[in-house]
Order: C-alpha cells, then sequence, then structure tokens
C-alpha cells in the first residue's frame, strides 16, 4: 500500500525511515519512466513552491524547478537578495509569511538551524537542498542511481565514501545507506572521519536495519569487492585559501585513481560524486589548485571521472527525478 507522506518536511536523513525511503525511491521510479515515455501526469497543479538559496546551485536549482515544472507547479527562487531571510526579517517571521503564500519551501543555505526554524514555523512541508550538516536530497538520488546500477537490492550493495567524511555529503550518505541495511564505508584520516555523535547516530541506525558500518583510515583495504566508490570535493565553497595546503597533504592518499579503482578487485565498481569536482584544470580553483600545488586534479582524476566506471551524471538527472518524487508525495493531489 501507498504511504502517506502528505505535508511531511525532509530535513535530514532521519526523517525518512527504511519503509519511505523505498516507496519514494520507486515512485522516482515510476515518474522518470513516465517522462521518459511522454505519459508524465501532472500532480502540483496550482501548487506555488518557493526555492531559497542562500548558496548558488546548479543542480539542486535546476532540478527542483524543472521538477516543479513537469508537474505543473509554480515556483518562486529567492537568492539572498531577493528576501530578507535573517538580515531584516528573522527566520521564523519569514517561515511565517511565506507559509500563507506558498505550499511548500525549498532551503539551501549554511546552518542547519534555519531549514529546522522554517519547518517548525512555516505550516508547510520544508525541504533542506543542503545546510552545512546535510544533503538529503542528494542522497535520494545516490540511492537511486546505486539501484540503477546493481542487480543486488540496496541492502546487498558496498559502497565506500572515500576523502572529507566530515561534513553534509558523507554524513547523509552514511546515514541514509545504513537506514538501506548497506555495507557501508567510510576512509579518510582519523582528523577527517565523522564526529563521535554522527558515528553513533549512524551505528544506531546500522543496528536498526542490520547494516555494517565501517570506519578506517586505510583506503585499500575500504575499497576491497566494493560495489561504488563516492567521493566529494576536498575543499569547501567559502573555505579560506589558508586552509588548503593542509587538507590538500592529508587527503591526497585518498583522491580516487586508477590505481584505487584497481585495488578494489572488483572490474564492476563504479564511480559516483555529487558533483562539481576538480578532476581538471578547467575550473578557477581547478587553476588555483595546479599553479599553488601542482595538482592536475584533485579528489578524482581525469582518468576515472571519465571514464565508463563514472556514473555521476546519471546522479545528477536523478536529482530531479527523486525531487520531483518528494514533491509529488507530500503535496500531490
Amino acid at each position: 500500500m501507498p504511504l502517506n507522506l502528505r505535508n511531511r518536511s525532509l530535513l535530514t536523513m532521519l526523517d525518512l525511515n527504511q519503509r519511505e525511503l523505498l516507496y519514494l525511491l520507486d515512485l522516482a521510479r515510476d515518474l522518470k519512466h513516465a517522462k521518459a515515455a511522454k505519459t508524465e501526469q501532472q500532480h502540483l497543479k496550482g501548487k506555488n513552491i518557493a526555492l531559497i538559496f542562500e548558496k548558488p546551485s546548479t543542480r539542486t536549482r535546476c532540478a527542483f524547478e524543472v521538477a516543479c515544472f513537469d508537474q505543473g507547479a509554480n515556483v518562486s527562487y529567492l537568492d539572498p537578495s531577493g528576501s530578507q531571510l535573517g538580515h531584516k526579517e528573522s527566520i521564523q517571521d519569514t517561515a511565517r509569511v511565506l507559509g500563507r503564500l506558498y505550499d511548500g519551501i525549498e532551503y539551501r543555505g549554511f546552518d542547519q538551524l534555519a531549514v529546522e526554524e522554517l519547518a517548525k514555523y512555516a505550516g508547510v512541508p520544508v525541504y533542506n537542498g543542503l545546510t552545512a550538516e546535510s544533503h538529503p536530497t542528494q542522497v535520494l538520488a545516490d540511492l537511486m542511481t546505486m539501484q540503477e546500477y546493481s542487480a543486488k537490492p540496496l541492502h546487498e550493495i558496498s559502497l565506500c565514501f572515500i576523502g572529507d567524511c566530515q561534513f553534509n555529503m558523507a554524513s547523509s550518505l552514511m546515514l541514509g545507506a545504513c537506514e538501506m541495511g548497506m555495507d557501508v564505508r567510510l576512509a579518510a584520516p582519523s582528523c577527517y572521519l565523522p564526529s563521535g555523535e554522527m558515528e553513533a547516530i549512524a551505528r544506531t541506525q546500522a543496528d536498526r536495519y542490520h547494516a555494517k558500518l565501517t570506519l578506517t583510515e586505510n583506503p585499500s583495504v575500504a575499497v576491497q569487492g566494493v560495489d561504488f566508490i563516492y567521493t566529494d570535493v576536498w575543499l569547501s565553497m567559502g573555505e579560506p585559501e589558508s586552509a588548503w595546503k593542509e587538507r590538500i597533504q592529508m587527503l591526497k592518499p585518498y583522491q580516487v585513481n586508477r590505481a584505487l579503482m584497481e585495488s578494489t578487485g572488483n572490474p564492476h565498481t563504479r564511480f559516483m560524486h555529487c558533483l562539481p569536482a576538480f578532476h581538471n584544470l578547467q575550473t578557477k580553483i581547478g587553476k588555483q589548485i595546479f599553479e599553488k600545488f601542482g595538482l592536475e586534479a584533485m579528489e578524482v582524476t581525469d582518468e576515472v571521472f571519465e571514464s565508463e566506471a563514472s556514473i555521476v551524471f546519471d546522479q545528477a538527472e536523478n536529482r530531479m527525478h527523486t525531487i520531483k518524487a518528494l514533491l509529488v508525495a507530500t503535496l500531490g493531489d
């Protein structure tokens, strides 16, 4: 039977249990097929969605907008100059205003407390498009992509996140994968592994859903036989250049390159990345890193990024399908 997720917010992966995640993934698959077949029905006609962006975005903004347009909803994009949020007006007051005008609110910004305040006071569903602590809509797309590229059910899949495992992407993926009962591995220098608090939460989820969770400093051990290797940028948006040298030196042994992919012993291992990625010199930051440190790539080499093992653009597309499923499930008629 379909689950009732109507009027539900998604602020962290803990807002969804395993059954609810599987329901959203099934709905996303059906909506993806319907779009491809040009048989998609609109379930969000007359709905209005506010998109609040305190950080720039390509995939999140476009995924939400196209999902809304496909389903017949209207969107208002509010960048940092487009509202008084946190400047002349408190988050609580903004939430209560937007909640009177819109059926749902997406927020992409810095502070997890901000998206939680929005959800507390808006009275309508709020969706976390990214904060410093959590990135749940990305994890939905990641799980869908793993389903598409593996003949195994999710609970039999092994996944290794490698690199900086402290922040939103690694933490959210760790929780989501544990909730699906997967073999979850994180590899990083000890100072870049998840906090004790986050690890404890993940282990509770792992116990509940019979997942296996491994944290290690040894990348070669972590990737043995793994189905998917996942990484993210080493340098977060807005991080001062003074921190680059230490981070790069610490994380260089955790670069995803051909040697690491081969060390899995699994010729079918796939590479994943939430993007953007610093895999060549075609970006301003990539050029700066090369000039300062002589690196042509950071977290992943261009060879791996452009290889047949890479499924990063399928992940990017699936942002739209899974976000659409979330909107339909929580707001649809």
